[in-house]
């Protein structure tokens, strides 16, 4: 029984063919089952209600909690993994395209981007959507032996499955609208810097564990690409990048212009994380991550 069609705001995979639904675009969902499927696969859904066979499609995300390993840091393996493999590579890679996103060489004739200045920046750069695609899958069927990620030449594409599976939770790390409000209001409406730091210690002290962990394993991360000159990324363009990744909207079922009103926010709350001392994020992940941060 699927109900008129839905406009989607947040990325989901197609339980039919499997292809990602993105924003804005017509899906439908079933009333019973909840199953998500693009307009134009409704009539390849079963019936009566019944999940497609695993293969057919994705593997479906749950909240960031169901990827967490028992013991902390509460830090999914996906994200430590691609995390660790950016690292591994020096955070010295050129934050530029080499190629366009069919894979042609910018060099080529034609391939030439509209946006030049789009182009360049760790975590800006897009990868290659269909390994994007294929390195996700493999990474979350692949149990306790996951893949090399040194295999992937690309580390745009390594960029491109943290950032997919991060969009892809069925919340966000800053979960909940009382927790994204909370951040939202420390950052606009607490001019003093030191009181609107506590007040954004406290709220991130009181998100779900494997939230927090993940949270804080994410900033330092993200510290130590601010400052490597070649990811040519600074906090407020990997704020931009991040920011309606890693907090939550102001309402559960925002509209799109609702979305819209809210991504400068969400910008600036991940910019002012960013401004918390290193020390307070350590707390979370230990100090053998922490200590690479260069500050």
């Amino acid at each position: 029984d699927t109900a008129p069609a839905l406009q989607i705001i947040r990325p989901e995979p197609c339980a039919a063919c499997g292809s990602r639904m993105r924003f804005g675009k017509a899906a439908c969902k079933c009333c019973r089952c909840q199953l998500l499927v693009h307009a134009k696969c409704r009539e390849q859904c079963p019936g009566p209600c019944a999940p497609w066979p695993r293969q057919r499609a994705w593997p479906r995300q749950g909240v960031l909690a169901d990827f967490a390993p028992p013991v902390p840091p509460l830090v999914p393996a996906l994200v430590a993994q691609c995390v660790t493999e950016v690292e591994t590579r020096g955070l010295a890679e050129v934050g530029a395209a080499a190629a366009g996103p069919l894979g042609v060489p910018w060099c080529c004739r034609g391939a030439e981007p509209l946006f030049p200045h789009l182009q360049t920046g760790l975590y800006r750069v897009p990868g290659a959507e269909q390994l994007v695609r294929e390195w996700k899958q493999r990474l979350l069927r692949a149990g306790d032996a996951p893949p090399a990620l040194g295999a992937v030449t690309d580390v745009h594409v390594v960029c491109g499955v943290l950032k997919d599976f991060l969009r892809g939770l069925k919340e966000p790390l800053v979960t909940g609208c009382s927790s994204a409000n909370r951040l939202r209001g420390a950052t606009a409406d607490i001019p003093d810097e030191a009181a609107c730091n506590t007040a954004l210690c406290h709220v991130v002290t009181k998100l779900p564990p494997a939230n927090r962990d993940t949270l804080a394993f994410l900033m330092l991360h993200l510290l130590r690409v601010s400052h490597s000159p070649p990811c040519k990324m600074d906090v407020l363009n990997l704020s931009r990048v991040f920011g309606p990744t890693l907090v939550g909207h102001s309402c559960a079922n925002p509209t799109p212009l609702a979305i819209m009103e809210d991504t400068p926010r969400q910008c600036k709350v991940v910019a002012r994380l960013l401004s918390l001392p290193p020390d307070f994020w350590r707390r979370f992940v230990g100090p053998e991550q922490g200590s690479r941060v260069p500050l």
